[in-house]
């Protein structure tokens, strides 16, 4: 995700109908070769957003001049792309135009109230706000601090807020009617994926083999989470029924370290900082990452309701647009430190930078007296597969909270906007997947999006019909 479709260069082809290079067999090697081509680019693009956009707005000015593919690679072997470019720029006004591309088409409403709760998933959100990607959309947000999930859930239900951070099975949840009335909502864009971790009482250190937590007591965010699911998960993996053997209970993230220094819970599956606070508070260790379960899992999400997005559609557009941005900077490994200092303070996660800095950077305490190195523990990916939403639904029938025949597929394009996002980052100069499923596995188990009865199947433990 990191390049724009270059009309600058001679050698590519922008037109959709046949093959104006004649230099492929057929339509689909062209396609390939493009698609190399694009991944080549990559290397040299521009890595500013202002250049991104300003790129953008020079190819289709570029297009524009030249609709023919033949003519175009001819003026530009014949005069380089630098030269092409600044001919351009002397008799368009490449910067004006840049900037009203940045700006987008007139906003519904400009002034928005967007909640969040504090813990690092939600850093293209928060970071959003101070570090002016709002503002270069043109958009007034207010980033609100909230208390636990279901006010988030309820806050957003009630319209007190247009769009909100979200776990990525609760606009599942909601569209379903699952824990509150039926409501139909999107998630356009993935906030994190990675970033979790399983954390025990420092009591538990001579207890790593999880056959032997019969009878803990654990705490996750939300019924509805990725947290939940991935919890019983491992557990199941391991023996344990996490129904009958163990304890799980919902906790707010900001309580849960509070939580285990009390010794009411004996571990949990939770989301950063709070598993680095407990080792930083010296009451907890990390068992193992979430990484270490999923690679590449889904975790937090960026949320808004259908009537939002049909409604306000520019509005809807500026907003997601500011997200995808804001997830494309925090992707960036450089850009993590100057993170951790914008989300640090007391009106976003109130947590020592120290603390952020370990989690976003991938080098930290684990608890046990390690310095663990693990550049993957948490990263920022915008795109909703749709292949997510599915394994989600498969996790949500498996432990009872939805029973009966399921519409996994339509249920995950009418909630995962991948379709959205995918044209989104492609106006912002990203390049999206060119797919909306793919496979993954799971704990050395694969994933098949298409068969989602027969991974349910597999499975030894699970709820009772």
């Amino acid at each position: 995700m990191s390049t724009f479709d270059d009309a600058f260069d001679p050698k590519r082809r922008l037109h959709s109908a046949g093959c104006s290079c004649g230099r492929h067999i057929n339509e689909t090697e062209h396609e390939r070769d493009a698609i190399r081509q694009l991944q080549c680019a990559a290397v040299e693009a521009p890595q500013s957003e202002e250049a991104r956009y300003e790129g953008v707005v020079a190819s289709a000015v570029m297009r524009a001049m030249f609709p023919q593919d033949a003519s175009r690679r001819a003026f530009l072997k014949s005069v380089g792309a630098s030269t092409a470019l600044a001919a351009i720029s002397q008799f368009f006004p490449l910067k004006t135009a840049t900037e009203v591309f940045g700006q987008g088409a007139p906003l519904e409403k400009k002034d928005l109230k967007v909640g969040f709760i504090p813990i690092t998933c939600a850093t293209p959100i928060i970071m959003a706000h101070p570090m002016g990607f709002y503002t270069k959309h043109g958009l007034n947000v207010e980033v609100i601090k909230t208390a636990g999930w279901a006010v988030i859930r309820d806050k957003t239900l009630n319209k007190e807020y247009d769009a909100a951070h979200m776990l990525s099975p609760m606009p599942l949840a909601i569209t379903m009617g699952v824990g509150s009335n039926p409501t139909p909502y999107t998630m356009p864009a993935v906030e994190n994926i990675n970033g979790q971790a399983i954390t025990l009482s420092l009591k538990h250190k001579d207890k790593r083999d999880p056959k032997l937590w019969k009878g803990f007591k654990f705490a996750v965010p939300f019924d509805y989470s990725m947290h939940n699911y991935l919890l019983r998960y491992y557990l199941a993996e391991h023996g344990i029924d996490p129904d009958t053997d163990v304890q799980i209970r919902a906790v707010p993230p900001p309580e849960m370290v509070a939580n285990l220094r009390a010794d009411n819970i004996d571990g949990y599956l939770g989301p950063d900082p709070m598993n680095q606070r407990a080792v930083y508070d010296g009451v907890g260790f990390i068992h193992i990452l979430t990484k270490d379960i999923w690679e590449g899992h889904p975790c937090c999400a960026f949320a808004a309701s259908n009537e939002f997005v049909k409604t306000m559609p520019n509005t809807y557009a500026a907003l997601l647009k500011s997200i995808i941005d804001a997830t494309a900077f925090a992707h960036k490994a450089e850009n993590r430190k100057q993170i951790a200092e914008a989300i640090a303070p007391a009106n976003y996660l109130n947590q020592p930078s120290i603390v952020l800095e370990q989690i976003l950077t991938g080098t930290f305490a684990d608890g046990l007296g390690n310095i663990v190195k693990q550049p993957n523990r948490v990263d920022f990916d915008p795109f909703p597969w749709q292949s997510f939403a599915v394994w989600i639904l498969t996790q949500m029938k498996r432990w009872g909270q939805i029973k009966g025949d399921v519409d996994y597929a339509g249920i995950a394009n009418q909630v995962f906007l991948a379709t959205d996002t995918a044209k989104l980052m492609k106006e912002v100069g990203l390049t999206p997947p060119t797919a909306t499923t793919k496979s993954f596995v799971v704990m050395g188990k694969t994933f098949d999006p298409a068969k989602p009865e027969d991974y349910l199947g597999s499975f030894k433990i699970k709820k009772s019909a």
